[in-house]
């Protein structure tokens, strides 16, 4: 990746300065939240846009001011020219105020380098990578670093990890009563079992994608950070269920 001249940089390294602790959000749709964008191509500027149409404040930072031209002609958010691991640069973003982040540039390395930072220094809780090489996922889930690797559904999928409570399905019964729903793992139920999430009649864990592995959910499996919960829910309770999970459960 083109870097600025040695003068022009202020890089953050992961864990340094001190780490802070996770800053845990609510993502429901009544909570507006202030969200970093890195890399402003077509996802970027797609992305930005979709944020911003949901109600939410976005600054978006690319090393080219003109990659900006993408982004809506209603954008009313932040720009930033420059790289998403310049720690002048993230607090021109606002990133100490940030409620989510999400590193989609055109570079593997520099995307989970800057989610890296987001997560470890700042202390972000919802961040998203996006990769061009899938054989790389499960090292980066390793990390706690959830990634989105297909081209095609990017926008979508880091639209579901950074706003899990604002996606209402995956798919619906012809009746419109029951729907599946994913939902990222909480920091209170990491390290508990997941069959403390389910409330019978209204919602129930199914599956967990694990470090891009799914499985059927047992009644003894611990949660792990990174994990993505499956639900089988009652359409009208997805809020309870966004609430309930919030919560760690029946815990």
């Amino acid at each position: 990746m083109p870097s600025l001249p040695e003068a022009q940089q202020n890089p953050v390294h992961p864990g340094h300065p001190k780490r802070r602790s996770i800053r845990p959000h609510c993502l429901g749709r009544e909570s507006a939240l202030h969200v970093v964008v890195i890399g402003c191509g077509r996802v970027g500027s797609e992305l930005s846009g979709a944020l911003e149409h949901a109600g939410h404040t976005v600054a978006v930072v690319d090393k080219n001011g003109r990659a900006f031209r993408r982004l809506p002609p209603t954008f009313a958010g932040k720009t930033v020219v420059g790289f998403g691991f310049d720690r002048d640069h993230l607090a021109q973003a606002d990133i100490d105020r940030a409620g989510a982040f999400a590193s989609v540039t055109n570079g593997d390395n520099s995307n989970i380098l800057c989610a890296r930072i987001a997560r470890e220094t700042y202390g972000i809780e919802h961040v998203v990578a996006r990769i061009y090489d899938p054989r790389r996922a499960l090292i980066y889930q390793r990390l706690g670093i959830p990634t989105v690797a297909t081209v095609a559904w990017t926008t979508d999928q880091v639209l579901r990890r950074l706003l899990p409570g604002e996606t209402s399905h995956d798919w619906v019964d012809p009746t419109g009563r029951i729907g599946l729903v994913e939902r990222t793992i909480p920091n209170k139920a990491i390290g508990q079992k997941l069959a403390r999430l389910n409330r019978p009649g209204r919602f129930w864990l199914t599956a967990v994608t694990r470090f891009g592995q799914a499985q059927i959910v047992t009644s003894d499996l611990i949660g792990q950070e990174g994990d993505v919960l499956v639900f089988v829910a009652a359409m009208d309770g997805l809020d309870e269920l966004q609430r309930h999970i919030e919560a760690g459960g029946d815990i």
